[in-house]
Formats: structure tokens, C-alpha cells, sequence
């Protein structure tokens, strides 16, 4: 993992931009909750693809396309959070200029 981190910083970078981009430009919809079968299925799901990257249960390219992948998500997923805070720090400050003036 210290390779790919190491080797594709940029495309890192890259995704840590797009995912603030996209924190950025989505607009928070409040729907309603997703079920709970469906959460511990994604949970599931998610723990097993990090336990055959670690395990290297997955060989060749495949595997190292799935450790890039799950390497590749953490930035975007970071930079999602980051840039839908700074939209909404920067709409709220906006909605109280508004009222007071």
C-alpha cells in the first residue's frame, strides 16, 4: 500500500480534488434513511474487499487494480466531506449576512 501511495500520488491528489469538487457542488438532500439491510449489506461488502486486499486474496493486475481502488476512495471520500463543510460554512455565513442586512 505505501507503494501505490508513493507511486500515484497525483492520481491521489486528483481524486481528493474531485471529491471536493463534487462535496462542493452536491446539494444535501434530505431523503429519507436507506434500510437497515441494505446498510449491512454495503458494510459487508466493503469489509471484504478490504480483507482480500489485505490478504491478497485477489492476484495479479485484478488485485492491484482493487488495492488501487480502495486506496483511490479514501481521498475522494475525505475531499467529498471537506468541500460539502466548506459549502455549507460558506451558506450559512451568506444566509446571516443576509438577515442582518
Amino acid at each position: 500500500m505505501a507503494y501505490l501511495v508513493a507511486f500515484h500520488w497525483g492520481w491521489l491528489a486528483g481524486a481528493f480534488a474531485i471529491g471536493l469538487a463534487m462535496g462542493w457542488v452536491a446539494v444535501v438532500h434530505r431523503a429519507p434513511r436507506v434500510s437497515g439491510w441494505l446498510t449491512w449489506l454495503l458494510a459487508a461488502l466493503a469489509i471484504g474487499l478490504v480483507a482480500a486486499a489485505v490478504t491478497s486474496l485477489v492476484p495479479g493486475r485484478a488485485g492491484y487494480w482493487l488495492e488501487l481502488l480502495l486506496v483511490m476512495f479514501v481521498p475522494y471520500l475525505a475531499g467529498c466531506a471537506i468541500g460539502t463543510w466548506l459549502r455549507a460554512l460558506v451558506v450559512t455565513r451568506s444566509m446571516r449576512q443576509r438577515s442582518v442586512a
